[in-house]
């Protein structure tokens, strides 16, 4: 079938609700296995599935056939996490299919909504950098960029988080008990991944031949799920690689009775996919950290290397055909994956390889913390990889003896930007790595990059200034606005037409949309809309009253001390004791939303979860603050409860620390939702500033050179506690235990890790600044009228942020890799 035979077949269905209700009913019966009478939602859930999966199969093949056939350059993003969300959504918004299929099911008489609600997330992530990649391979797909995305499906990825007497406790999140439909299995595509063993040499010199015997083998098989791109053919894939044992069961073991050991071998060899980042507190753990690394890179570069020879005889224009992108420094093992591909499998002389590895890797930097820096000592990885961490060496000496050439004899030189590190425990340096191997080093804000340039990667950025650039993040639209908050989709398309789905800076038509009669109003009920249903899901997951008319201030992120979580919580005390103190002032009521996964070996990030439920306990009940103040942590924070918390709220807490986000995409998320924005000059918060008005956000607190020459004059946060009644008062009722008078000296580590420890991130330093603006927030909020017209002009200024222009950006001027030509869509006007 070609492309126009299948556009016709398609446009027919789209329109043709008895045609997919067969198909429905079709896969329903014959692919679920189920009678119509006793099937499950969870079933009817799978067939709908099946049926609009088949809708982008024959895309995805075309745009596959489309790339051989012109030869393109194919771009490979590695990443450990993709927090893809529910797939549904995601796959009727690109085939348009939401009204008839919603008219189908209901016909055949299914709860739609209950439907959808069914769907798991993939728990393939944990927070902003997962997403960001998902974000990533949307608009790969939107705009033709020939793209792949490599990482890990794990059989349980990031914990399901419950929350139990205020703690925070981890669960298995088994996504796939009910499968996967979106997923196809290629038990055809599998690869042998080795770890362990030692190394045999033959020659010498550069003739020299490495081998790499009696190692411990797994095999990766990988399964792959389209990623369809929005009003255009263009389909690209997410190719995950699960674990595999060579060898299935030790039957001999089994015949003798002993049936632990028979699995024994298997069960450890399949654990490498089992969960997203194990608990890293153990020696154990981080070795079978380091083993998943490896793993998912490994399976991914023998797949891309076998792809590009499927086409090309030999590997002179591998730099012109596959551009390899490190999604911070998880991936960074794939440099010497590559170079020990090239070396020892295919004989390339090592100059030869380490051109080519130059000329083909790029790297993202997600932090400008040193200790966030990934290492691996020299011990672990030489036992587990022993003959990549000779390919590290062999690149070390090489770049220290350029380095010499070019500068000279210059030991603390060549000691500050050495592969490995030698002070204390050696250990290798992967984000180094990275920089020396990669023709291109990109941060995600302007602000971020400029400060990396500045101290983590500063003398490479001497050496090399041309691979340094920044690349500021932004959201895929489709996900984040068009599926998350159909009514001001709606409300916009009514405005500024449709064509903001791919072309986000249409958003600003919507300034002159401000002075239409009726406009401000339509866009306030929206948001009560939103408000309406978060507080109906808070009800019914905590038993909690939420009142839609309050101001919805919102936190939502990982739990981490840099992110100032407890900063929040500082105010939300203060103005608990104000409500005390004057139970009958004019208040503008706020409820105070947390939700986030604190990493389950991070022992501060989860005392501050327990302190959040237990503030919120005592604020709750107590009857003199009634709805003037709510307080709720919503457990098991997930892209599809972001799409019900970001719509609905209106104030959008961005508070980390300046000089320590790396760019934020969640900020972005909620601007483009019409919440505004109270936070630091931090990140992409900087940029945001520009773009919606300096007047239309709420910034405080130290600047990042504020910060740096705080802490060179030396920090004293006891001094900022006894010139600030207020805090000193927020800070004695955690201390003295009033928020956990069941165990007073609960959070007494909390209180002296601000107090008597340093506070590390300044929190003191900004409380005050922090809680006036928050005092500015209500006065704002008292203005209906002119609150919603700042919401709005943060809508309209959200152009820039799209993950479109970003991908756009990264397509031009890091991979040069140029879009698959296909026919233009035709359907439905989307296109």
């Amino acid at each position: 079938m070609d492309l126009n035979q299948f556009e016709t077949q398609y446009d027919h269905l789209a329109a043709d609700v008895p045609a997919l209700k067969r198909a429905i009913a079709n896969k329903l019966m014959y692919q679920v296995g189920k009678d119509p009478i006793s099937a499950r939602p969870e079933d009817w859930l799978q067939a709908a599935a099946y049926a609009v999966r088949d809708h982008l199969v024959e895309r995805w093949m075309s745009t596959t056939r489309a790339q051989y056939a012109q030869d393109v350059k194919r771009v490979y993003y590695l990443s450990m996490e993709f927090l893809m969300g529910r797939a549904f959504g995601n796959a009727l918004l690109a085939t348009d299919l939401l009204k008839p299929l919603k008219q189908a099911l209901s016909e055949l008489e299914v709860d739609v909504d209950a439907l959808f609600e069914l769907e798991p997330d993939a728990a393939l992530g944990n927070g902003g950098l997962g997403r960001l990649a998902a974000c990533f391979l949307d608009s790969m797909a939107t705009l033709g960029v020939p793209g792949f995305g490599y990482g890990i499906r794990y059989d349980y990825g990031m914990f399901r988080q419950l929350i139990q007497d205020g703690r925070q406790v981890e669960s298995p999140d088994y996504w796939l008990k009910n499968g996967n439909p979106w997923e196809f299995p290629r038990p055809e595509v599998t690869f042998r991944v080795r770890f362990g063993g030692r190394l045999e040499e033959q020659g010498s010199g550069a003739a020299t031949v490495v081998r790499w015997v009696d190692t411990e083998d797994v095999l990766a098989m990988a399964y792959d799920t389209i990623v369809p791109g929005y009003g255009t053919l263009a389909t690209n894939t997410l190719r995950l690689w699960s674990a595999k044992a060579t060898e299935e069961m030790n039957l001999k073991a089994f015949n003798q009775g002993n049936y632990f050991g028979a699995v024994e071998g298997k069960n450890h060899s399949e654990n490498v996919s089992r969960v997203l980042y194990p608990d890293d507190s153990t020696l154990s753990g981080r070795e079978l950290r380091l083993r998943q690394e490896y793993f998912f890179v490994s399976a991914s570069v023998q797949d891309l290397v076998r792809r590009y020879l499927r086409t090309h005889a030999s590997f002179e224009r591998l730099a012109d055909k596959v551009s390899i992108h490190l999604n911070d420094t998880h991936p960074v093992l794939a440099i010497p994956e590559l170079m020990r591909v090239l070396l020892d499998e295919h004989r390339l002389p090592w100059v030869q390889a380490w051109a080519l590895c130059q000329k083909v890797f790029s790297y993202t930097n997600h932090t400008l913390m040193h200790e966030a820096l990934e290492t691996w000592p020299i011990d672990m990885f030489g036992r587990v990889l022993p003959r990549h961490l000779r390919i590290i060496f062999d690149i070390n000496a090489h770049f220290l003896g350029e380095l010499t050439r070019t500068h000279g004899h210059d030991v603390e030189l060549m000691r500050r930007l050495s592969l490995i590190d030698e002070s204390g425990e050696r250990r290798v340096r992967m984000a180094y790595l990275a920089v020396v191997a990669s023709h291109s080093v990109n941060g995600v804000s302007a602000l971020h990059s400029d400060l990396m340039q500045q101290s983590i990667f500063a003398d490479f950025a001497r050496l090399w200034p041309e691979r340094f650039n920044n690349k500021t993040n932004g959201v895929t639209p489709r996900r984040w606005l068009a599926h998350a908050n159909p009514g001001l989709a709606t409300l916009l398309d009514s405005r500024i037409g449709h064509g903001w789905r791919r072309h986000l800076d249409e958003l600003s038509g919507l300034k002159g949309a401000l002075e239409l009669p009726g406009f401000l109003g339509a866009f306030r009920r929206v948001k009560r809309q939103n408000k309406e249903r978060l507080a109906a899901l808070v009800a019914r997951q905590l038993g909690v009253a939420l009142n839609p008319d309050a101001l919805f201030d919102v936190q939502v992120k990982r739990i981490h001390e840099y992110k100032r979580q407890l900063l929040n919580v500082l105010h939300v005390i203060t103005r608990y004791q104000r409500i005390l103190a004057h139970p009958d002032g004019n208040w503008v009521p706020r409820v105070v939303v947390f939700a986030g996964k604190a990493a389950s070996a991070y022992v501060m990030a989860k005392n501050v979860i327990r302190l959040i439920n237990d503030v919120a306990r005592v604020v709750n009940a107590d009857p003199r603050v009634g709805d003037k103040l709510k307080v709720v942590f919503i457990p098991n924070y997930s892209v599809s409860l972001a799409e019900v918390i970001i719509p609905a709220a209106d104030l959008s807490e961005q508070i980390s620390t300046a000089g320590t986000e790396a760019s934020g995409t969640g900020n972005m998320k909620f601007a483009l939702n019409g919440a505004l924005t109270i936070g630091t000059l931090d990140g992409a918060n900087v940029e945001m500033r520009e773009h919606v008005g300096p007047d239309n956000i709420f910034i405080f607190g130290h600047t990042t050179p504020e910060v740096a020459e705080l802490k060179a004059r030396g920090y004293h946060p006891r001094e900022w506690v006894e010139k600030d009644g207020e805090l000193g008062a927020a800070l004695e009722a955690i201390r003295s235990g009033v928020f956990s008078p069941g165990e007073p000296d609960r959070y007494q580590a909390v209180y002296d890790t601000l107090v008597n420890w340093g506070d590390h991130y300044l929190l003191l330093a900004d409380y005050r600044s922090y809680v006036d603006t928050q005092d500015q927030v209500d006065a704002l909020y008292r203005s209906a009228d002119e609150w919603t017209r700042k919401a709005v002009l943060n809508v309209a200024g959200m152009g820039f942020f799209s993950a479109d222009r970003t991908i756009g950006e990264y397509a031009q001027d890091i991979w040069r890799s140029a879009p698959v030509q296909l026919p233009p869509l035709r359907r439905g006007g989307t296109a």
